[in-house]
């Protein structure tokens, strides 16, 4: 008899979560030279709506890149990790990728997968966008990434595997020595013989990148541009969003893409809920996201210092892209 997908969710345990909102933004906007917004809030209903027009944009190559591999390869990839399986995701947005490997595993197995996100509405949508899929269990955690994890470690069988999936670019969203740390973290919370499969955006001609963080439509800038509408909304701001422009920029010495939002004149702005007023200069910048990008061996050598080793890869060519099946040592 087959059985439909269930679906659990697991609330945030925090007292308000609008007071941690209302720090990391005093905080982020108060840092000078260069101030900043965590690039997490850009993911709101909003915001999270929008990126998954982003993602099918033909300028961002980057999803339908994921998408293809884990299509290609979803059942050479879970053939690599040894049963019982267990499955976690960092960020698992709307899941549409996902399916692919946890169609593959259900073929096998029933499968639990954990999906960890900040935002409710990615939540929503990964239930609604895996609801189909027979023999699975899915409980979601509104948590932190490292929050998450621990939580779904804590429920493994006996003799229970995780596979933690950690897909698209957000690695990329930390800089280098962040990102090494981060995965050490991951990796100390595994035990040996627990794989995490990591996406990795490869570095590609400039201008190639600058076209899929800034694409003509201005779809890119109107998600940018919602972390200030957000902060409006639920901090009581009062940002005007025409007084400030998207920027894509490529470092090339860090190699990464930044998103900034560029204030268009000199202006005051107020953050009632995060008790705070600062004075933006004309030309100045809000820093919101980084992108970095990694050389095809990268992955190798990351992973060897946060305590996995390198199992296997697979890359896209038409949009250079790396999944890489990371073993837990």
């Amino acid at each position: 008899m087959k059985t439909k997908a269930k679906f659990m969710l697991t609330h945030a345990i925090s007292a308000d979560p609008a007071c941690e909102f209302a720090a990391e933004v005093r905080a982020g906007l108060t840092k000078i030279p260069q101030r900043e917004l965590p690039s997490k809030y850009l993911y709101d209903e909003v915001g999270s709506a929008l990126f998954e027009v982003i993602s099918v944009l033909p300028e961002y190559g980057l999803t339908r890149a994921d998408q293809r591999l884990l299509q290609r390869h979803a059942q050479e990839i879970v053939e690599q990790v040894p049963g019982p399986i267990a499955v976690a995701e960092l960020g698992s947005g709307s899941a549409k990728k996902t399916r692919w490997i946890l169609k593959a595993l259900c073929r096998q197995q029933h499968t639990s997968y954990f999906p960890i996100e900040i935002s409710r509405t990615a939540l929503a949508m990964c239930e609604r966008e895996l609801g189909d899929i027979d023999a699975m269990s899915i409980v979601g955690f509104e948590r932190e990434y490292l929050d998450g994890l621990l939580e779904v470690a804590a429920r493994r069988r006996n003799g229970q595997q995780l596979l933690v999936l950690f897909l698209g670019s957000t690695i990329g969203n930390f800089d280098r020595p962040a990102a090494a740390k981060f995965l050490t973290e991951v990796r100390q919370i595994l035990q040996p013989g627990d794989s995490l499969l990591l996406g990795t955006d490869l570095e590609k001609p400039i201008p190639q990148l600058l076209r899929a963080y800034d694409d003509p439509l201005g779809v890119t800038a109107g998600f940018n541009l919602n972390i200030l509408a957000r902060i409006n909304r639920e901090l009581e701001a009062d940002f005007m969003l025409s007084d400030f422009r998207h920027i894509a920029r490529y470092d090339e010495e860090a190699r990464r893409v930044e998103m900034h939002l560029q204030s268009q004149r000199t202006q005051r702005v107020t953050i009632q809920r995060a008790d705070l007023a600062i004075d933006l200069q004309e030309g100045e910048t809000i820093w919101t996201e980084s992108s970095h990008k990694y050389a095809p061996g990268e992955p190798f050598q990351v992973a060897q210092a946060a305590g996995f080793h390198c199992k296997a890869q697979w890359v896209d060519h038409e949009w250079p892209f790396a999944e890489n099946l990371l073993i837990a040592e």
